[in-house]
This record gives C-alpha cells, structure tokens and sequence, in this order.
C-alpha cells in the first residue's frame, strides 16, 4: 500500500502516523514532498523509513497503482492545484480542510475526480463514528424526541483566532487569499459534516447569515489580517422525507460577549444535549414527567488506539479498499464545502441561498 504525501509539516506527520496504525497492510509504503529542505529534513528524522522528494510532481511520476492515496496536507490555497495534479495521476486523493478556496475550485475538482475515475476526500471527518455522537443518532433517528423542529450548534470563544493558536508559526490562517475564509473555514468543516451526517439533508438552506470581525489589543499588526472570527447563520435542513428541521448556528473564535458553547436537539417529545467535540462526554436526555423535566445523563467516553486525528486517514482507507466507511468523499465532500461558501454567500448578498444536493 502506498501513500504520498504533499507536505512535509505538522499536519502530515501526524498522518504519518495514523498511517502506521493500519492493520492488516504488510507492507506500508510512505513517500513525501516538500520543496522546504528543512521540513523535509525533520520529517525524514521522525519517520526514517519514508522516501523523501523535493518536488511533488516528481514523487507522482511513477506508475499509479488502483489503490494508490495521495494526501494534500498544505495551506488551503494550495488545495486545488496540488488535488488535480493529484487525480489526474490516476490516485484517490484525500484533502486537508476546507477542501479548496471557493465554490468554482470544489466543482472543479469533482469533475476532475469523476473524469479520472478517482475518490476525493476530505479531512473534515475527525469527529465522526465517535461513541458519544453514535448514541445522540441513535436516540434522534429512534423517534423517542417526537417531531424533532429545531438544532442549536453554538462555540463561542472569547479570545483566539482561527488556526494560528494553534500552530503559531502558520500566519496564513489570517489571510483570507491564502486561508479561503476565518473561523467558517476552520471549524465549519467539522460542524456541517456532523450536521450533514445527521440529518443527511436533500437540501440546505440559509436563510439569513453574518459575519463579524471583533478587535483586540492582541490582534497582529505585521501580517494581512482580513477573515472573519464570529459568524451566526439560521439554516433549514430539507430532509428527503419532506420534513424540514432548523439549525440556529454560531462560531466564534473571539467575541467580546459571553463564552459558551451549547449543542442541542430539540423536538416535541424531549431534546438530546451534548458535545460532539472535547467539552465533555456527557449525553443529556430531556423529557416530561408528570409534568416535570426530567433528565437521563450517560457519560461515553472515547476510548481506543484509532483516535479523532486518526479518523481521516483510516476512514478514507477503508473506503479505497471498499469498506464500510464514513468518509466523506466526492459529491458529498463537495456539497460540505458548499454549505460554508453558502454562509459567505448569504451573508454578502443579505439574502437567503439554498444549496441542493446532487
């Protein structure tokens, strides 16, 4: 089995080493591209049995194989380029998050995919097929909430700033031309995959959306700093059954108002509350008795070797291999990305966009 890797950073070492954690391939063969001598370098100190190249399209030269995996572990303005070359190398090719820069890149590429016969992929499957997450489907898809009418998703951070907490050094998440977008571009591809998962919606609707950009004493003055760090949205998720459920949606990664976060489903028999994400195990079912609220709590943990940042890489495996799999690939991964550049969009134009499914 080979993988190629374009990028030598942080985020590709830490596939490097989901990729290690596959059983049942005898032989694991990784290669990487970086044309940075020094990242290419620590690389190949941490994982010294992968082939170094320099030049991407020089490591794809070779014949492809069916179940060749390409993974594009670079900053998002270089998603579109670095995925076609990929592709039409003849190898399923499997992209960091958000997928491309704007709605022409992500249709673009689907064609290139269908046209060369090949899976597109993207990461923003990391929390998916999570113990916790499983349960709240589970008990949504069961019928015990009744009519299920509306879905609050709210993260409101108070002082950060999409990304580059979290990796410093990396001052593109600030830049609009190179990042695609702010915090809708940085935790939105995980939030309308679950979404999507969930309701698995023929349709998605914005109906109203905004975006905000709050100041801080903190803010950098040496770099382009241009993307949005709060954005709200009131969304309709057309179900193929005909019945439509309301998504109040909001991100944050610095407001000058409360933190909080709350993820709850809410029907007419009861509501499901819990975190999809590391704020807490903790399920919380809420239903009447005798008149009273009455509340069933469950703690599930997350347990096991294959953890949250190993799911892109096992996931998208599996599917290459023709396995039950939750990874989201082609016109799905399309349509997930679309969902976000339909948030721009509406917010923009001041006016309610509706994105159909294919």
């Amino acid at each position: 089995m080979r993988f190629y890797l374009i990028g030598a950073g942080v985020i590709n070492r830490t596939h490097a080493e989901a990729i290690y954690k596959i059983e049942g391939e005898e032989v694991i063969e990784i290669k990487v591209a970086d044309p940075n001598p020094a990242a290419l370098a620590s690389f190949a100190e941490r994982f010294p049995q992968v082939t170094t190249f320099t030049d991407a399209k020089e490591m794809l030269n070779e014949e492809p194989r069916e179940d060749d995996i390409v993974i594009v572990g670079t900053p998002p303005f270089t998603h579109f380029p670095l995925s076609r070359m990929a592709l039409e190398s003849g190898r399923h090719t499997l992209c960091e998050k958000p997928l491309v820069m704007n709605r022409e890149e992500a249709e673009a590429l689907l064609e290139i995919a269908k046209a060369n016969n090949r899976m597109l992929g993207c990461c923003s499957v990391r929390f998916l097929q999570v113990p916790k997450t499983d349960e709240v489907k589970r008990i949504l898809n069961s019928g015990e909430l009744g009519d299920v009418y509306k879905i609050s998703f709210v993260f409101r951070g108070q002082r950060g700033r999409p990304g580059i907490e979290h990796q410093p050094e990396s001052r593109w998440f600030l830049d609009k031309s190179k990042a695609a977008g702010g915090i809708v571009m940085d935790w939105g591809p995980y939030d309308f995959t679950l979404l999507n998962d969930m309701l698995q919606p023929v349709s998605v609707e914005v109906a109203s959306a905004w975006t905000a950009k709050p100041e801080t004493d903190i803010d950098p003055k040496d770099v382009v700093y241009d993307i949005e760090g709060h954005v709200g949205a009131m969304l309709k998720f057309q179900q193929a059954s005909g019945k439509s459920v309301w998504v109040q949606y909001e991100r944050a990664s610095c407001t000058h108002g409360e933190p909080y976060y709350t993820v709850e489903i809410e029907g007419t028999n009861g509501a499901v509350k819990w975190s999809p994400y590391f704020e807490t195990d903790q399920v919380l079912v809420k239903s009447d008795k005798n008149g009273e609220v009455i509340t069933n709590e469950n703690t599930i943990p997350y347990e096991g070797q294959i953890g949250y940042m190993d799911h892109p890489i096992h996931f998208f495996y599996q599917k290459v291999k023709g396995q039950q799999s939750p990874a989201v690939v082609n016109e799905q991964a399309v349509f997930n990305f679309l969902c976000l550049q339909s948030i721009y969009d509406a917010a923009a134009s001041q006016q309610a966009v509706v994105l159909r499914r294919k």
